[in-house]
């Protein structure tokens, strides 16, 4: 999938890093790893669907299978988190930090395949699922508050300490892209590179207790992440009483 990727698109992608100041070398190299990444992601995303669609097909209340169990844990684990932060209304958002949820712990675990890197050791992948996070919560916010109520949340709750809140609250909500974004990826690359030193100093052993603390890593970023979507959503659709 990988070289299909390149051979399609590698030279339109290489043309405009190219353009944008990246060395013609250096450019056919990072669209190479951009669109392994990619094509990495896209069959992270079909194995989960996959997933959804067996466990859909085979619902069944007498006889659950172990596929079916898996999904209402993660469900019951996730629905309660949601309940507990964001509170009356949670279901609606369920979907969407089940999807972020899954999708960046099973990114997170692929680094664990040999001759694989994690997609979220990549910074355009880790900003990639930032700003939808961002535009999803600000929506939803907007849906919930109107867009005067909304922006009033950016003034503050004292209209004469307006003018200096509003540009701290602007620019706080803007830095929730690079805070999502930046701890993902520092972690995940931290962790993937210290794996990668142990594994090549002593490959015998010790490279075990390493790829239990990835496997680790990989599940509380991806909770970690999960669990600010959730926050910035109670945030964005809270009413002031």
């Amino acid at each position: 999938m990988t070289r299909l990727l390149i051979q399609l698109f590698g030279g339109v992608l290489a043309s405009g890093l190219h353009a944008v100041g990246v060395p013609a070398d250096k450019a056919a190299e990072q669209s190479a790893a951009i669109l392994a990444s990619y094509s990495l992601e896209i069959m992270v995303v079909c194995g989960l669907i996959a997933f959804f669609a067996v466990v859909r097909m085979s619902l069944s209340v007498e006889r659950p299978n172990p596929a079916q169990h898996v999904a209402e844990i993660i469900h019951e684990i996730i629905g309660n988190q949601a309940e507990q932060v964001i509170g009356h209304g949670y279901e609606r958002f369920q979907a969407y930090v089940t999807c972020i949820f899954l999708f960046v712990l099973v990114n997170n675990l692929s680094g664990l395949i040999p001759g694989i890197t994690a997609p979220t050791t990549s910074i355009m992948v880790t900003l990639g699922l930032a700003v939808p996070t961002f535009l999803y919560y600000n929506y939803h916010g907007i849906r919930e508050q109107g867009l005067v109520g909304y922006i009033k949340h950016f003034a503050g709750p004292v209209w004469w300490m307006a003018p200096l809140i509003f540009p701290i609250e602007i620019v706080s909500h803007l830095a929730r892209v690079m805070s999502l974004s930046v701890r993902l990826y520092a972690n995940m690359f931290a962790g993937d590179l210290v794996t990668l030193v142990f594994f090549s100093l002593i490959p015998i052993g010790i490279p075990v207790i390493f790829l239990g603390f990835h496997i680790f890593v990989s599940g509380l970023q991806a909770f970690v992440f999960m669990l600010l979507t959730m926050i910035y959503l109670s945030l964005a659709v809270a009413h002031e009483h």
